[in-house]
């Protein structure tokens, strides 16, 4: 690099949150890995904290990639981790609180599922990770960067209605969507050159049959969320803003993962496209790329 070239920035990277809909992320990620670019600072929501504990804690996008493949490969394998996330016996179950509407446990859904080469406490992660949360009394948002990964992406995770709240350092939380569905913002604080991704989506127009309660609610949440992040937009826009078409897909398709994947595959080359021709004119050097990041992404 000659003397007087700028140094490389530090990259923040938010994804944010979507169900199923944030398996798209996987895109972005290997963009990044194209151009042989690593984040220095992950913000996560939802999905996005999922899969930004797997992007911080050093996995490659194609590690991450054959990881939820593997595990969403079918419905018996995907059941078979849910299975593993059950209270363990009937006293947990009741201590759990026991039968009720919405009693997933998301902690232990995120402990089934998150693969095994991320650390268990956030702060051991080679990558700087904010995991977003709601304080459900408090009515504020919550940027978990220590402690325990699982109990803090299950609490990023914990959409009401399908998941029971989380109880964590004295604060009851709930779905980081909620309070700051695409966290740039976050990453902006410490960060020279923000990349955002939205996979919020939306409920799809048309002639479609009317709403069970619970796609109703999702439906508005959604709604809600998107409303979120164009007010965030207005105050201060990522230098990078990315924003898939997912609304096709529900927010609980993850069933779907290899069609959510190979019908979202136009992201990657956006995302390399954008990131490459802005860093080209802000002169920032690019990284140097192994040949099994710039082979064509195999779904």
């Amino acid at each position: 690099m000659p003397d007087d070239a700028p140094p490389p920035p530090r990259i923040g990277l938010a994804l944010g949150g979507g169900g199923a809909r944030g398996i798209a992320h996987l895109h972005v990620l290997q963009a990044l890995d194209d151009l042989g670019l690593r984040p220095a600072h992950v913000a996560g929501s939802s999905i996005g904290a999922l899969i930004g504990a797997g992007c911080a804690s050093g996995m490659r996008a194609r590690e991450i990639t054959a990881h939820v493949l593997d595990t969403l490969a079918t419905p018996r394998i995907a059941a078979g981790r849910l299975w593993h996330s059950r209270p363990a016996s009937l006293a947990e179950f009741l201590a759990d609180g026991g039968l009720r509407i919405g009693q997933l446990n998301a902690e232990r859904l995120v402990t089934a599922f998150l693969p095994a080469r991320v650390p268990s406490r956030i702060e051991d992660m080679p990558i700087r990770l904010s995991v977003m949360a709601t304080s459900f009394f408090e009515g504020e948002e919550l940027s978990i960067e220590t402690g325990d990964t699982a109990s803090a992406v299950g609490a990023s995770i914990a959409i009401p209605s399908l998941f029971r709240p989380v109880r964590r350092g004295g604060r009851v939380l709930v779905d980081g969507g909620i309070a700051n569905p695409l966290p740039f913002d976050v990453v902006a604080r410490t960060c020279d050159f923000v990349i955002a991704c939205d996979v919020t989506g939306g409920p799809e127009p048309g002639a479609a049959p009317m709403p069970t309660p619970l796609e109703a609610m999702i439906g508005a949440s959604q709604i809600m969320m998107s409303a979120v992040i164009r007010a965030k937009l207005t105050s201060g826009a990522p230098d990078i803003f990315l924003q898939p078409p997912v609304s096709r897909y529900r927010v609980l398709d993850f069933l779907r993962a290899r069609t959510i994947l190979a019908e979202t595959e136009p992201l990657r080359e956006e995302a390399r496209d954008r990131v490459a021709a802005a860093f080209a004119e802000r002169g920032w050097p690019l990284g140097r790329p192994s040949p099994e990041e710039v082979a064509r992404f195999v779904v």
